[in-house]
This record gives C-alpha cells, sequence and structure tokens, in this order.
C-alpha cells in the first residue's frame, strides 16, 4: 500500500493537453498498488491483413485524456470505488510472435498474484490469449475455465492462417481448447461479413458457443440479448473482451477489418452497461489501428468505452471485496 492519490489529474488545475500521457491522466503504478491495472499491449503480430493496432494503446491513452471522472447515467465514480492506475505496457517482442505470448502472459499472471483485476487496450485480438493464460492457467483466479461475453464482428475461432495457429482470427479457439475458457459459458455478440469457407463456424457450434449474429441483435434489441448474455455466462467468473470492429465503422474506421452493419456507439455503451453485476475478472478492448482514422475518432470511441468498462470492473472488483 501507499499514499499515492489514485484519481486523474484536475483539468481545472492541469489542462487535458499538458502533463504526461497516461490512461485517463491517473498516476504510473505498479499492479501493487492497485486495485485495477490499465495495462497496454502494442502488439500486432497476429494480425493477417491491415497491420496497426501496435500503435493503439500509445493513441487511446492521448485520446483518454477526455474522461471524467463520474458516470453521467448510472452516477458510478470508479476512482472513488477502487485504485485505479497505469501500469504500463506488457512487455512484447513484435519480431517473435511466441516469446510474445510467453512474455505477456507472466506478465498478466504477475498482475493477478498482486491481487489487481486488468483493463487491457490492444493490440490485436490475439493478445486475448496469453492475457487468459496469465489469469487461468495457474489457477490464480479459479480452479477452472471462466467464461466470455465477447463483442466482435468476427468469431475469432478458426483453426489458422498461413499454416500458423496463433493469429488474431484464432484465439478464441485455442482458448477453448487449452481449457481457459467454457464454451458452454461463451456469448459472441455482433457477428457478421462473409466468410472465406461455409466451415469456419463449425468449431463454435461444435463447441456450443453461443453465436449471436447482427441480424438476430437487430431483431431482438440489445436489453434482450444482454438477458441472455447475463444467463449464459452467470455468477461465476466471466472475462469480458471488446473488438472495436464490432462497431459499424462510420462509428470507428481505424481498424483492421471493418465490417458494415454494426453496432452503433450508443448500443455499445448500453450493453455495456447492461453487464453491470457480473463477476468480472478482466476486461479488454482491441484492434484499434490509429494508422487507418488520423482524425483520432476510433481511439476518442476506444477511450470512451474505456471508462464505461472500467465502471462495471471497478463495480465488481469494489463487490467482491465487500463481505456479503
Amino acid at each position: 500500500m501507499t499514499d499515492k492519490d489514485f484519481q486523474p489529474l484536475d483539468s481545472g488545475v492541469v489542462p487535458r493537453f499538458a502533463g504526461m500521457p497516461t490512461f485517463m491522466r491517473l498516476p504510473v503504478a505498479t499492479p501493487e498498488e492497485v486495485d485495477i491495472a490499465l495495462v497496454g499491449v502494442p502488439f500486432d503480430g497476429g494480425t493477417t491483413n491491415r497491420p496497426g493496432t501496435r500503435h493503439g494503446p500509445r493513441e487511446v491513452r492521448n485520446q483518454s485524456s477526455i474522461v471524467r471522472r463520474v458516470h453521467h447515467a448510472t452516477g458510478v465514480s470508479p476512482f472513488d470505488l477502487v485504485r485505479v492506475g497505469d501500469c504500463g505496457d506488457a512487455p512484447i517482442n513484435p519480431l517473435n510472435l511466441n516469446e510474445t505470448l510467453e512474455s505477456v502472459a507472466g506478465f498478466y499472471a504477475g498482475v493477478r498474484r498482486a491481487g489487481a483485476a486488468p483493463l487491457t487496450v490492444g493490440g490485436d485480438h490475439l493478445i486475448t490469449l496469453p492475457i487468459l493464460r496469465g489469469l487461468v492457467a495457474d489457477g490464480l483466479v479459479t480452479d477452472g475455465p471462466v467464461g466470455l461475453i465477447h463483442f466482435d464482428a468476427h468469431s475469432d475461432t478458426y483453426d489458422s492462417f498461413f499454416g500458423n495457429r496463433y493469429n488474431h482470427g484464432t484465439p478464441f479457439r485455442r482458448a477453448v481448447e487449452e481449457g481457459l475458457l467454457d464454451p458452454r459459458r461463451m456469448v459472441q455478440i455482433g457477428l457478421r461479413g462473409a466468410i472465406s469457407d461455409a466451415a469456419n463456424y463449425d468449431f463454435a457450434k461444435a463447441a456450443g458457443i453461443r453465436m449471436i449474429f447482427i441480424e438476430e441483435f437487430v431483431e431482438r434489441g440489445a436489453k434482450d440479448v444482454m438477458e441472455e448474455a447475463r444467463a449464459i455466462v452467470g455468477s461465476q467468473p466471466t472475462y469480458l473482451t471488446f473488438d472495436i470492429d464490432v462497431l459499424d465503422p462510420c462509428f470507428a474506421p481505424g481498424t483492421g477489418t471493418p465490417e458494415i452493419g454494426g453496432l452503433t456507439t450508443r448500443e455499445a455503451q448500453a450493453m455495456i452497461r447492461m453487464a453491470r453485476g457480473l463477476n468480472l475478472i478482466g476486461v479488454d478492448l482491441v484492434e484499434v489501428s490509429p494508422p487507418f482514422d488520423p482524425s483520432g475518432g476510433t481511439a476518442i470511441t476506444a477511450a470512451t468505452l474505456m471508462f464505461e468498462l472500467l465502471c462495471i470492473l471497478a463495480e465488481s472488483v469494489a463487490a467482491r471485496r465487500t463481505p456479503g
């Protein structure tokens, strides 16, 4: 424990464009000092087409200076519920994928040993695999696999690309195979777009993963879909992952694999809020590629959704530390 003030800089004292860029203008910290560790994983070595997400964490840090203290709809002030700090970036090697998987997993195992829950900004979606390895594989969180709420245009349960089984299209298949995720407690929301092979979804279907395509989402609505998602993951430990490409590219053009016909930002905000009260062990937001959106709009969107995710994660962490 330290006497460090885990609060955002006061914008009335230090202008938002000034000071060292950290997530939400919070102090730099170690996982041992915080309840929630904000972490970047600047790696896109799992990208198969359009790279650039290695620059995501830095730009989201810059744009997160717009984040304020209190959620306007829920009244939640995460910084008053728990200690939150910027714990820097996980170690990566941009030229060695396997080394990166090992180093990221080791970093997140350290985060959990310190007693912190991670909120991560990527990076491509492969990074979720080593995060789960660090959180789950050695039993730090639970003795068994965890549940997953997965917002994405893509299932990411393919087997391989170019003969490589570790890329941003395969993390959740590997996580199920490795016993990190319980496929019966997994739900994927917002899936859409043509696929390269009719068998692309066979693994997910056979494993029992609940896939909700955008057409079903539009027909049922956010509330009904999230009620089902909550029922699927239940009260047991759950991870939440948000791929920015679940949004329609008119809202988030800065991503590597855009698909038209996606969610609106308002729908995304509403669904994250509907995840309040879940037993969350961590969350991530991935696939922000700043080079494809020089305006910074996608990174601003990501930073705002990051605050939404922080609010529900802070409530979950605080609830676990409150008797009864």
